[in-house]
């Protein structure tokens, strides 16, 4: 299992508490099963934005380019060579 990135750590850590503060704002719980659930509504929410945060992908190397070139049209082909025939 790969190890979080320091953006999956600060998006959870951040939605932990803010996500936290708002619901026993919003909810006004003060007895210790709210605040409980509260909490663990919290955390799931922080471990979900977690586990969302795109992970970074593997680094594009850059290839060094040449001038473009121009494209010109390709050489004709060589016309068959006529089939001869024996003379009986």
């Amino acid at each position: 299992m790969p190890r979080p990135t320091v953006a999956q750590l600060a998006y959870g850590s951040c939605t932990v508490i803010f996500s936290t503060l708002a619901m026993l704002l919003l909810s006004g719980a003060s007895s210790g099963v709210g605040i409980t659930l509260v909490a663990v509504a919290a955390l799931v929410l922080g471990l979900l934005v977690a586990l969302t945060v795109p992970l970074p992908g593997p680094r594009a190397t850059v290839v060094a380019r040449s001038a473009p070139r121009e494209r010109t049209a390709p050489a004709p082909a060589a016309p068959a060579e006529p089939v001869r025939e024996r003379a009986a």
